[in-house]
């Protein structure tokens, strides 16, 4: 529809980006809606950038395990009995039986992404793919046929052409943004391991000499294990800054930190004990990698050794000091911490596994930012319900997914609790509601003062 319009829907949520997150506020949405024997249902839209949906394609390696367990899907944890839960999916795809005798809490990356790829077909009438929303802002005066305090999501279309969009209530999530350190520029030989997969297959049937792989966590373990298999006779170089890969603690009792009830404990703990929880259980989540990979690649690494044939080397308490492309390659100086002694690998690729940032969720307020509340250190004040604390001038609710640790703790940009999150955001947004003509739910949690 046209900018400028006046005939425009007015949703109850424009959700942007459409990743898991958003995906698992659709469902909630739609369960709610056939929960109610009267009113109007909710009403929801979806803008994301992707021409398609999409969860980190460029890791989906083949064999590559989920580090979360299948029950911690799009809804179970709100909803054991939901149609959209991976069981159900499992069912709808015939494999339920064989997924039990696997007889593993943890499927495949690939068979997670078709579970989510699934759910999400359910949902394409919702969703705009391939725009990008540039601007949110409050609807102007002239729109009457929004009631006071909506906003409009603007977004450019693939065509180029200007959508506007009116919403009661708007969802930012928006994802991370792949992290390279300072002064490093992606090209052609220098890649981020978000686009590992495809530009391996790009490669083909080439014969590469050597990769560097920089990072210590579960993705470059990764990393460096697909490209030694995907090229036994190519030299695969880990550089890290310590020892070696520290295994992740997923401990039974460590693990409660990912639980719903952790984030209530987190959100009302103060700041010395927030960073307290943030500091002890760093080791569940943070540059770790599962200890069964660690101990393949130590190995793997050993009988090399043996051999007298070394491809995979590790080259600890090290950092990447420069790197120079070539027309046929990249050189990379990796400096040792210890002597600052210097070695030069002459590389075909380096690929930097050095993780996500949360994307800043001003960047689309314009002017709105400017009524987002903060607190001393800067960070966006965020109640419990996920909602954005803002002036009295803003009567529409900004709800925040994804930037939110340090507020509601470090399962804030993981799955663990995706399904409880999605309940939590529409539950505060049905009792918000003042208008709607749908049927008021009482939340599972009430919003926080102030919020």
């Amino acid at each position: 529809m046209a900018a400028g319009a006046t005939d425009n829907p007015v949703f109850d949520v424009v959700g942007v980006g459409f990743g898991p997150s958003n995906l698992a506020i659709a469902i909630a949405m739609k369960e709610f809606n056939e929960q109610q024997r009267r009113g109007r249902p909710l009403r929801a839209r979806f803008v994301e950038r992707q021409p398609r949906f999409g969860w980190h394609r460029g890791m989906l390696i083949q064999g590559a395990t989920m580090q979360v367990s299948y029950l911690k899907d799009l809804a179970t944890l709100r909803n054991p009995s939901s149609p959209f839960s991976f069981l159900s999916y499992l069912h709808s795809r015939g494999r339920l039986a064989d997924f039990i005798n696997y007889a593993s809490s943890f499927p495949t990356r690939i068979e997670f992404h078709d579970y989510l790829e699934w759910a999400a077909d359910r949902f394409a009438s919702q969703v705009d793919y391939g725009a990008d929303v540039v601007e949110i802002a409050p609807s102007p005066p002239s729109w009457n046929t929004a009631p006071s305090g909506s906003f409009d999501v603007v977004s450019v279309r693939p065509d180029g052409g200007i959508e506007r969009i009116q919403a009661r209530n708007v969802v930012l999530a928006t994802g991370l943004r792949p992290h390279v350190p300072d002064g490093v520029r992606l090209s052609e030989r220098v890649w981020h391991n978000r686009d590992l997969v495809p530009r391996v297959e790009r490669l083909g049937s080439g014969r590469p000499r050597r990769f560097v792989v920089v990072g210590a966590g579960q993705s470059a373990a990764e990393t460096t294990d697909y490209l030694r298999r995907s090229f036994p006779a190519a030299q695969v170089c880990a550089v890290f800054a310590r020892y070696g890969y520290s295994p992740a603690d997923d401990s039974a009792f460590a693990n409660r930190v990912f639980d719903p009830g952790a984030v209530d404990d987190f959100y009302a703990a103060p700041d010395t004990v927030k960073q307290l929880i943030r500091t002890y259980h760093s080791n569940t989540n943070y540059s770790v990698v599962d200890p069964e990979l660690i101990e393949q690649l130590y190995r793997a690494h050993y009988h090399e050794k043996i051999a007298g044939t070394e491809l995979l080397r590790f080259l600890k308490l090290s950092r990447v000091a420069e790197i120079r492309e070539r027309v046929d390659g990249v050189d990379v100086t990796v400096e040792s911490l210890v002597d600052g002694g210097r070695e030069v690998l002459a590389a075909d690729v380096v690929v930097y596994a050095t993780g996500y940032r949360s994307s800043d969720p001003t960047d689309l307020l314009g002017d709105l930012a400017t009524d987002c509340l903060r607190d001393e250190a800067g960070r966006l004040r965020i109640g419990r319900d996920y909602r954005i604390h803002t002036t009295e001038d803003v009567e529409g609710g900004l709800y925040l997914v994804g930037a939110t640790e340090h507020t509601h703790g470090i399962s804030s940009t993981l799955l663990s609790n995706v399904a409880v999150r999605a309940g939590e955001i529409v539950q505060a947004i049905v009792a918000r509601a003042d208008d709607r003509g749908v049927a008021v739910a009482t939340p599972a949690r009430q919003p926080a003062a102030g919020s």
